[in-house]
């Protein structure tokens, strides 16, 4: 993150606490905040005591209005995305041509199939 939020605090924080944390990285006052993503100064604040949890468009406005994604204030740091054995290999995918990906996600698409095929035949 910064100076002032470690990583490993980072993990350990929750929505509401990571919400006032990026606000006030980003300089922001509660009403400013508000101000930005079209919602009520009291909203925010029922946001950040822990009094309420934002619907899904609520937090869409909140990630636009802090500048930074939906993963940053709900997740934790590496909770979403591939495990560290992967990671090397999707950031390889990422130079692909459009066509490679193409390739790439149907064969990723047939192998998750194949194993929840598996799966679900072993549990009848």
């Amino acid at each position: 993150m910064n100076g002032s939020i470690s990583a490993h605090s980072w993990c350990s924080m929750t929505f509401n606490e990571r919400l006032v944390a990026l606000r006030k990285k980003r300089g922001l006052t509660q009403k400013a905040l508000a101000e930005a993503c079209g919602m009520h100064t009291t909203q925010v604040q029922r946001y950040e005591s822990g009094e309420t949890q934002p619907t899904l468009e609520a937090l869409r406005k909140l990630a636009l209005g802090l500048h930074c994604s939906a993963d940053l204030l709900v997740f934790d740091k590496d909770e979403r995305g591939p495990d560290e054995d992967l990671r090397l290999q999707f950031e390889a995918v990422t130079q692909f041509t459009p066509e490679e990906k193409m390739v790439a996600k149907a064969v990723i698409e047939s192998l998750i199939l194949k194993h929840d095929s598996s799966r679900f035949s072993r549990a009848s």
